[in-house]
């Protein structure tokens, strides 16, 4: 799947968010209030914190992004 919907914690906006193939995402945009999204200590990236679904290469089985 590469389709995820990406929610800010810093306001609880959503966002329908297409994910990278074979690449972690570390950063992310706020549409709504602009915060700037950080993978959590242990996730390789923001999709795998904030998302409802997990990054490709972590669906795949892969420990992480690479």
């Amino acid at each position: 799947m590469l389709q995820s919907v990406i929610t800010c914690p810093e306001c609880g906006s959503s966002a329908e968010e297409t994910m990278p193939e074979n690449a972690c995402r570390w950063f992310y945009d706020c549409r709504s209030c602009h915060a700037v999204l950080k993978p959590r200590p242990g996730d390789c990236c923001v999709f795998c914190s904030y998302a409802t679904v997990p990054c490709p290469p972590v669906q795949r089985g892969n420990k992480c992004c690479g």
